[in-house]
């Protein structure tokens, strides 16, 4: 559903309800009051003939006898009126009656619904002495009165309703004109266009809007630009393997045409291999990577300790006598972790893996499990390389960083470290130690 009409239907229905509440209400005020106006007619046409009747003589036929027939009198107004005599407090004749009226002689005193001749009257009875006067008008009358208050009420305020809805259509096209305007420019913005929105007259409300859209823009214009030059390194990452795995395949295949020539064939072979190795660790931490885009692992209590055991168990088949070259140290009680059991070690074995590296091999490397605070548990990787100063340090964390190109590596490493402590809302620091060494702090909230 659109935002224009999803506007008028809740403006719109909300308005209507509202005035038809109102028109409701001033209807049956309305009706109420001409019921009233009706019933005083009654009441005051009744209290005139009471009032012209008493200073009228006593007319000799009041006497006469009961089979005497009522005079019939033109009725004025639409109201029916009808003088009695009251022979006792049961019965009364009729002496005046209006031609075509209803006989209201057993009618009750003061105000009254009743049915004459198959036709509902109003009827209004006082009583002033022996002489009993009643008035009475059709509900028929009446409810034809009601119908047409309601019809000249009514249609006005359809009408109105309608035409009220139909500005209230023009009026929110109107006002969601800046909207229109925003989606235009978006749409004529090309995917490789960073240059920032261009002006759009907007109202105060629509400028956050704005905001947030051109802070997006330039988010997602620093992601395409990370992932550009991620794409560029990883293809000349990848390109060296891929063309010194070449190059020993086609020295093997030289050697393996000439005679008693085993040994270039297997110095070939085995760096071929090595090749293959080095590009499916690349490909190993580009999954990874990927892998913590996704966000698809979930979270888990793990223990930190056994986590860095493991870890450096598996790096026994790159480093042999790895258990003499990683000490692990731990206080006596470290609280579990909620995080991905597999990151955690994936970000273990890095840090290890780099100390390792750069690590002289008879000095080994010490990885600390520490509480330094309630609330967090650190794992600290401290090695004795060649370190790496202030610079160095604040870029080592990006993709395919390497300052030693010597060293094999991919660059990677440190990288997806990094990721998942701002995963796990943890942290990650390469801190330089005294001397010489350098310290790579990972912090994880409990």
């Amino acid at each position: 559903m659109s935002l224009r009409v999803r506007l008028l239907l809740i403006i719109g229905l909300g308005l209507s309800a509202l005035w038809t509440a109102v028109a409701a209400w001033m209807f049956l005020d309305a009706r109420q009051s001409l019921i009233d106006a009706l019933d005083n007619r009654l009441a005051a046409s009744a209290r005139m003939v009471a009032g012209m009747v008493a200073q009228l003589p006593e007319p000799a036929y009041l006497t006469a006898q009961k089979s005497a027939k009522p005079f019939d009198l033109i009725a004025r107004d639409g109201v029916a009126c009808e003088v009695s005599l009251l022979r006792s407090q049961i019965t009364a004749r009729a002496l005046v009656r209006t031609a075509g009226g209803p006989d209201l002689t057993q009618a009750n005193a003061g105000f009254g619904t009743h049915m004459y001749g198959k036709k509902r009257w109003r009827t209004y009875m006082l009583r002033q002495g022996n002489i009993q006067i009643a008035t009475a008008d059709s509900m028929d009358t009446r409810e034809a009165l009601v119908k047409e208050l309601a019809l000249s009420a009514g249609v006005p305020f359809l009408v109105a309703l309608f035409g009220s809805l139909i500005m209230l259509w023009f009026c929110i096209t109107h006002g969601i004109a800046p909207l229109e305007r925003v989606r235009d420019v978006l749409a004529k913005r090309k995917p490789g266009d960073d240059s920032p929105l261009a002006p759009i007259k907007a109202p105060l409300e629509l400028q956050p809007l704005l905001n947030t859209i051109e802070q997006l823009l330039e988010r997602l214009q620093g992601a395409i630009l990370r992932e550009r030059r991620f794409t560029d390194n990883a293809a000349h990452e990848l390109r060296t393997p891929l063309t010194g795995i070449k190059t020993h395949i086609q020295v093997a295949g030289l050697a393996a045409e000439l005679p008693d020539d085993n040994k270039t064939l297997k110095t070939a072979l085995s760096k071929a291999d090595h090749g293959v190795l080095q590009l499916q660790g690349i490909l190993d931490r580009l999954l990874s990577l990927a892998r913590l885009d996704d966000d698809a692992v979930p979270a888990e209590s793990c223990d930190p300790l056994e986590v860095v055991y493991t870890a450096a168990e598996q790096l026994q088949a790159s480093y042999p006598d790895i258990k003499n070259r990683v000490l692990i140290k731990a206080e006596n009680s470290v609280a579990s972790l909620n995080v991905a059991r597999p990151l955690l070690l994936s970000a273990t074995q890095n840090l290890i893996d780099n100390a390792l590296r750069y690590t002289p091999d008879d000095i080994p490397i010490i990885v600390q499990i520490t509480q330094p605070n309630i609330g967090r548990i650190r794992i600290s990787v401290l090695d004795e390389g060649p370190g790496l100063n202030a610079h160095d340090r604040a870029h080592a964390v990006n993709r395919f960083w390497r300052r030693d190109r010597s060293v094999p590596g991919s660059g990677l490493g440190l990288s997806i470290v990094d990721a998942i402590a701002r995963r796990h809302h943890g942290t990650f620091e390469l801190l330089a130690r005294a001397g010489h060494g350098l310290e790579a702090r990972l912090e994880f909230p409990i």
